[in-house]
């Protein structure tokens, strides 16, 4: 959440084109794919859709006005810079949404297709204001926040999580029926991937850690077969309290097979873990941390 405080214009201008393209997206997904088919949605704009079906009240407002106490609460957490910009960014995307939203003809098709249109453009217009270190407020201060306490934990998982009673009040209070909640749930399932893998999937890899006796060996053998290089780590056994030697390897989806079938080669005793590698930065891979 946190950016140079040195003031560029260049910088300015790209947050704001970035939150104009975001807020489009994500007024297009919420007006024109999930309003007609009724589906519930999470975050403020899943309230501002419910108060929007029951009263008619405009989405982008009802979501400004809910945003304020919540931009109090959490100013102090997240603070002063981080929630100027969200602020921005919660202004232009309910502009958009209330104006030029509307403009545009709302989807009447397929209510699987609406749903897939709904959660990828309003997944990809959150995740880009995210990587500008921007919100649009509402449920967003309140995961980022959980974010802070809780680095660990990936925005989207939160964002499932946190928003999922949203979903189940939309469902009571419009759609009234059980097709409604589970296109709502996939809807929030959908939305948290693509974020997920918009905001972490272009690093994303995996990591092995292969405990074994020869290291020496396997690790010119991994870099014949993939190209990557190694690390070694010094370990000790637990039970037996002898020296371990551990590879630690980081390498893309494809590559790791490779690696597998190098350590098998040279050690088939050897102890293999391999796990999930949500952004790896670096020669090699993306230079940009």
């Amino acid at each position: 959440m946190q950016r140079n405080k040195n003031f560029s214009p260049k910088e300015l201008l790209i947050d704001i084109l970035t939150d104009v393209f975001a807020g489009l997206l994500i007024a297009l997904g919420t007006y024109n794919f999930s309003s007609y088919a009724k589906f519930p949605m999470s975050g403020f704009n899943g309230i501002g859709l419910i108060f929007y079906h029951l009263f008619n009240l405009p989405i982008g407002a009802v979501a400004l006005v809910l945003n304020i106490p919540v931009a109090i609460i959490c100013y102090k957490t997240l603070g002063r810079d981080f929630m100027l910009r969200s602020v921005r960014s919660i202004i232009i995307t309910s502009l958009i949404m209330d104006y030029v939203a509307p403009l545009f003809p709302v989807y009447t098709g397929e209510k699987i297709l609406a749903m897939v249109c709904t959660a990828v453009l309003a997944g990809l217009g959150y995740a880009m204001i995210f990587t500008r270190g921007s919100s649009t407020g509402g449920t967003d201060f309140i995961l980022l926040t959980v974010k802070a306490k809780r680095p660990h934990l990936t925005i989207g998982a939160i964002s499932f999580v946190t928003e999922a009673i949203i979903v189940l009040v939309g469902t009571i209070l419009v759609s009234k029926d059980i097709d409604g909640l589970i296109y709502g749930l996939l809807i929030s399932f959908i939305l948290s991937a693509v974020m997920d893998k918009f905001l972490y999937g272009f690093s994303s890899g995996k990591l092995a850690l292969i405990v074994t006796e020869h290291a020496k060996t396997i690790a010119p053998l991994i870099e014949a077969t993939t190209g990557r290089g190694c690390t070694f780590l010094k370990a000790e056994g637990s039970y037996s309290g002898i020296d371990k030697d551990v590879i630690m390897c980081a390498t893309n989806r494809k590559e790791m097979y490779g690696v597998r079938k190098a350590v098998k080669q040279a050690d088939p005793q050897a102890f293999i873990i391999i796990v999930e590698s949500n952004e790896t930065f670096g020669q090699g891979f993306s230079e940009n941390a």
